[in-house]
């Protein structure tokens, strides 16, 4: 089955009354089409995203891509078609959303361990395991790392692109310095995988698993006296130095995301004399700030435009401004590491230009 359809709901149905009967086979279809009507609404079922239509002009989702962003690829990488698991075999069909066949199967059950950008395996993942594929990014401290070696920190190199980490990246902040999904400076320690209690251990102890969306009252539970998670917070510092430590931990992490960018411009302008700014939702999102401004305009947001006066010590910090980014649920994936990342692009840059970073507290 490649992706469940309203006809195979009502297939499913037929078989439900010659099955099961009357009221029986009747609380079957409405339990099958809630659950369809759940997927279809989410980002997994959505037949227009960019996600599932962006190689509609080549025809088929290429090899390096087929596993997250086709169905059929999935099912390949699993090796549920009978072909090797853990690699893409071939181009994969394009209008085909991650549905009912990728986790419903024998091999998605059985998956454990997951490899990561950085090599790293983690294994007993358990039902997280699928989850764990598509949503750790494409990139590591190791890429960046590797990307950079041997050139000057300092010193604008023709041969760095900027390094995008890709979307969605939950999986690799969760798991924190264990697949280093985000730059991690040398000499510093970094949080590993962050555990929630153990009724909220897996991906979809959090998320409902056809919507996704997140299942709210269990947090309340515990976490009482708030009614937006954003406002809980387990450590209670001021991490962005504002002088405010009421807000949720969601805040700090703002807060210091919004510094950095604030801290990558002034060094791009000072130390690499070439003005930069970000453009959220396009590709490759870091651009030339032409007219100095501030703010990356339509006419700049454009490839051509893309930022190319690029030092190791912008890259990276670049880069992890785009983890915290790609990962807006970090305050619950994994605050500290998220917060560990930002900080510490901070303090990096303030070797070259001024920062206070006095008022700053790592975590």
């Amino acid at each position: 089955m490649r992706f469940m359809t309203r006809s195979h709901t009502f297939l499913a149905a037929i078989l439900a009354v010659f099955w099961l009967g009357g009221s029986a086979a009747a609380q079957t279809e409405d339990a099958l089409s809630a659950l369809v009507d759940a997927w279809l609404a989410s980002p997994h079922g959505n037949y227009h995203s960019p996600s599932f239509t962006y190689w509609n002009k080549d025809g088929a989702v290429p090899v390096q891509c087929a596993a997250c962003h086709s169905q059929p690829g999935f099912i390949d990488f699993l090796g549920a078609d009978g072909s090797a698991p853990g690699v893409v075999d071939a181009p994969a069909a394009i209008n085909a959303p991650i549905g009912c066949a990728s986790c419903h199967t024998q091999a998605a059950h059985a998956l454990d361990s997951v490899t990561f950008p950085s090599g790293v395996t983690v294994d007993g993942l358990g039902a997280s395991a699928t989850c764990n594929v598509c949503h750790q990014g494409r990139a590591s401290t190791d890429t960046v790392a590797a990307a950079t070696e041997a050139l000057e920190e300092d010193t604008v190199s023709p041969t760095l692109g900027f390094i995008n980490v890709h979307y969605g990246v939950a999986a690799a902040v969760s798991q924190g310095s264990q697949v280093r999904g985000g730059y991690q400076y040398p000499g510093r320690s970094y949080a590993g995988r962050f555990f929630h209690v153990p009724s909220a251990s897996t991906c979809i102890d959090c998320h409902e698993p056809h919507a996704t969306t997140v299942e709210l009252e269990p947090c309340l539970v515990c976490h009482r006296g708030v009614e937006d998670i954003r406002a809980i917070r387990m450590r209670h510092a001021d991490f962005d130095g504002d002088g405010n430590a009421a807000g949720g931990i969601h805040s700090e992490i703002m807060g210091l995301h919004a510094q950095l960018l604030d801290a990558i411009k002034l060094y791009a302008t000072d130390v690499a004399e070439a003005p930069i700014g970000y453009a959220k939702g396009t590709f490759p999102y870091f651009f030339a700030d032409t007219d100095a401004d501030g703010e990356i305009g339509p006419d700049e947001a454009v490839f051509p435009n893309r930022y190319q006066s690029w030092t190791p010590r912008l890259l990276k910090a670049a880069y992890n401004y785009q983890v915290a980014a790609k990962d807006p649920g970090a305050y619950v994936h994994n605050p500290s590491y998220m917060l560990q990342l930002l900080h510490d692009s901070l303090e990096s840059l303030s070797e070259r230009v001024e920062i206070d970073m006095a008022a700053l507290k790592r975590p």
